[in-house]
């Protein structure tokens, strides 16, 4: 068969099974192109994406000024290493802290990568500036978190798939319960090693679960009394997908020098990664102010491909677009809707037992155990429907549309949603 013939879905799903590592279950539609909030498989059918590749497409699929920025780029340099200076990094690295607020960005391209370099950065601010002797750092952790499946990220995870048979695992973590602030402060009580706390804002691929109305405030408030960093990683929340631009800044704009965001919950150290480039580029990075920024020097971490022109560039459209967009404005007007008219839905179907989330960062929580199928089977039907969502946790569906949803294509998916689990036969 050659590479360039036109594919089946069966025959795409059998040259992965086949000749790929078997590191996902990917729900069985073969994709093969995307506009907007729209995708269409292989045959040619189309489909709503309601989950923007884990809230990396916030902008939608091949937003056309994104794009243009990549191509651009691309045909003029696309990689120097970091060996160089080249013409567009420090252009995005401006543009992006005045428009996040901090001094300082770390350029990576994964969340995972951003999440290591966060680690980083806390220890040697621990060791050099806090003054905890050297090797004795430790950052606490939430249980159920998800920031990634590299060695020390999975070290703090206790979730038994991505753990079991990876070890031996990383030390200097304390793992305590989340949206549980006795459990942070006896953490910071019991150690005199403490250098930050690492934390989402919502935890996501937990299944959407949101903190208490003030959690997020108060842990930041205990981490500065104890001189304990605030790490949030907003891989996932970030971009205006909750509804603000970061899940822990209020309704800030960043950008705007009369912030009405909330100081009391801004980090000291922010990841963000995914929608930072509109999904079209691996683009993400790691923000601080000087103060701890400042701790890394020559050789001490980089990327070949980290704050490359393509992704400078590409990071640039894709800030604008959520800017010139209103996209986190949007995501908080669909948002309510969205829960508004699932949550009187569950009230009618004993198949939904709850709806949370923020934003258009959403999920339905099934009423089965977290061993059934039901949520699979629900997420088929929505398939043969046309709309495509995806499971987490077992009995957990997480909704989560480009942010360039319209209003009515939105009411359209509800009726989906709604049809789906009514005609759905356990």
């Amino acid at each position: 068969m050659a590479v360039l013939n036109k594919l089946t879905s069966q025959e795409a799903i059998e040259l992965e099974n086949k000749h790929g590592a078997h590191n996902y279950h990917p729900l069985p539609v073969v994709l093969s192109k995307g506009e907007g909030v729209y995708v269409w498989d292989v045959e040619g059918k189309k489909y709503y994406d309601f989950l923007s590749a884990y809230s990396a497409v916030n902008q939608g699929h091949c937003h056309p000024k994104i794009v243009d920025a990549m191509v651009n780029q691309a045909k003029t340099l696309s990689l120097t290493s970091r060996a160089f200076y080249n013409d567009i990094l420090g252009k995005y690295e401006k543009f992006a802290t005045e428009y996040f607020g901090f001094d300082k960005l770390l350029p990576m391209n994964t969340g995972a990568e951003a999440v290591e370099t966060a680690i980083k950065i806390c220890r040697k601010w621990a060791y050099e500036v806090k003054g905890i002797p050297e090797n004795k750092a430790e950052i606490i952790v939430c249980e159920n978190n998800f920031h990634g499946r590299t060695t020390t990220i999975i070290s703090f995870s206790n979730d038994p798939v991505a753990r079991k048979n990876f070890g031996p695992y990383t030390k200097g973590f304390v793992k305590i319960e989340y949206d549980n602030l006795q459990a942070l402060q006896e953490a910071l009580e019991n150690s005199n090693n403490i250098a930050g706390l690492l934390i989402e804002p919502i935890q996501g691929e937990a299944g959407v679960y949101v903190p208490s109305e003030g959690y997020l405030a108060a842990a930041k408030r205990m981490c500065e009394e104890y001189n304990v960093l605030f790490i949030a990683d907003e891989v996932q929340t970030g971009i205006a997908r909750t509804g603000r631009l970061l899940a822990t800044c209020g309704n800030c704009t960043c950008e705007d020098k009369n912030c009405s965001g909330t100081p009391e919950i801004k980090p000291d150290i922010l990841i963000l990664g995914k929608a930072l480039s509109g999904g079209a580029y691996p683009v993400s990075a790691v923000f601080a102010n000087d103060n701890i920024m400042n701790v890394i020097k020559p050789g001490n971490h980089g990327s070949t491909f980290g704050g490359n022109p393509i992704a400078a560039a590409v990071a640039i459209a894709a800030l604008e677009v959520v800017r010139d967009e209103n996209l986190a404005d949007n995501a908080d007007r669909l948002g309510v809707i969205f829960r508004e008219e699932l949550a009187a839905f569950a009230k009618t179907n004993n198949l939904v037992k709850s709806v949370r989330g923020k934003g258009l960062l959403n999920a339905i929580l099934i009423n089965d155990t977290e061993d059934s199928s039901t949520a699979w089977d629900i997420c088929i039907k929505l398939r043969d429907n046309g709309l495509l969502a995806k499971p987490t946790h077992g009995n957990i569906i997480r909704f989560a549309p480009p942010l360039v949803m319209t209003e009515v294509q939105l009411r359209d998916c509800i009726a989906i949603i709604k049809k789906t689990i009514t005609e759905f036969k356990i």
